[in-house]
């Protein structure tokens, strides 16, 4: 190999693990909110639990593969674990909006601080998650489900009970704004 080749396949290397591990300014803006060297599992519940992120103007959004931050100037994305999808769900019994990929620090559910038994199960039946869980301020309850699966959520507190059919594929919504108790 002559060394023309060798040093465009050096340069070609050097680029593709630049933008894998990041930008400079992606890195200013995670430690600007006290996000460096966060997983992004960690980031998105962070931002879904408090409003801190809206007051600090960072927003977000959550997608099958990606969660994008931005600031206004700066916009870094952090990639979705390979084998997990994040569903926030948002109860309601009187106020709803359009939700199709949840942002962390844009939507606001109608019920927040409330306790809600939630039942996930896949379509086979299988029990994948069970148990008591209190939304966050903005109203959501997130949900780390496996990605590439359909199946029943249920979610239930003493203002009702509702039922849904999801999945969890790439072109399904991560924030659920349909379920009404009653």
């Amino acid at each position: 190999m002559n060394s023309k080749v060798l040093s465009a396949s050096a340069a070609v290397l050097l680029l593709a693990s630049g933008c894998a591990g990041g930008s400079s300014e992606g890195d200013a803006l995670l430690r600007e909110h006290g996000l460096e060297g966060v997983g992004t599992e960690e980031v998105v519940e962070r931002l879904d639990r408090t409003h801190e992120d809206r007051a600090a103007g960072l927003t977000s959004s959550v997608t099958y593969d990606e969660v994008v931050l931005t600031d206004g100037g700066t916009e870094t994305v952090l990639p979705m674990p390979e084998d997990r999808f994040y569903l926030a769900v948002a109860p309601w019994t009187g106020t709803t909006h359009e939700c199709f990929h949840h942002s962390p620090s844009g939507c606001q559910g109608e019920l927040a601080g409330e306790e809600f038994d939630v039942r996930v199960s896949d379509d086979a039946g299988a029990e994948i998650l069970s148990g008591t869980m209190t939304s966050y301020e903005n109203g959501f309850v997130g949900l780390w489900l496996p990605k590439d699966i359909t199946g029943t959520l249920e979610i239930s507190s003493d203002a009702g009970t509702a039922t849904q059919q999801f999945s969890t594929f790439a072109d399904d919504p991560t924030c659920l704004t349909t379920m009404r108790l009653v």
